[in-house]
Order: C-alpha cells, then sequence, then structure tokens
C-alpha cells in the first residue's frame, strides 16, 4: 500500500489555497512539498502542522491506496 495526498489537493482548491499558501501557513519547506506532490512519506509531524494549519483530520488530506504491482 503507497500513500495518495490527492485529498490534500483537492482540500487546497476547495479552500481557494496554493501550495505556497500552504508553505506559507505551516513552514513546511519546498522538499517537504514536493515529497507531498510525489505521494512520498511525510513525518507524522508534518501532517499534523497541515491539520492544524486547515483545521482538518489526517484522513482528510490524505489516503492509503492500494499499489498497481500489488494486484
Amino acid at each position: 500500500m503507497t500513500v495518495s495526498y490527492k485529498k490534500l489537493w483537492k482540500l487546497l482548491i476547495d479552500k481557494n489555497m496554493k501550495k505556497k499558501d500552504l508553505r506559507a501557513v505551516t513552514g513546511i519547506s519546498t522538499t517537504t512539498l514536493a515529497k507531498l506532490g510525489k505521494d512520498e512519506n511525510v513525518s507524522t509531524d508534518i501532517l499534523a502542522k497541515i491539520c492544524r494549519a486547515l483545521e482538518c483530520d489526517v484522513g482528510d488530506i490524505m489516503e492509503m491506496v492500494n499499489d498497481k504491482s500489488e494486484n
């Protein structure tokens, strides 16, 4: 199983925010933002910062999906 942050990008659209706005309110680095964009793992501290800034739960910004190779 892999992680997907598609929910995060949809939530940003719904809140009329850009990725740079997310960086500004959370203080996350461009490297971390790139990891999110590539659906790579980030620390729970980062996820918690994002959830606090967007006033949401971790399930609102990410989900676990089956790897295509596992089918």
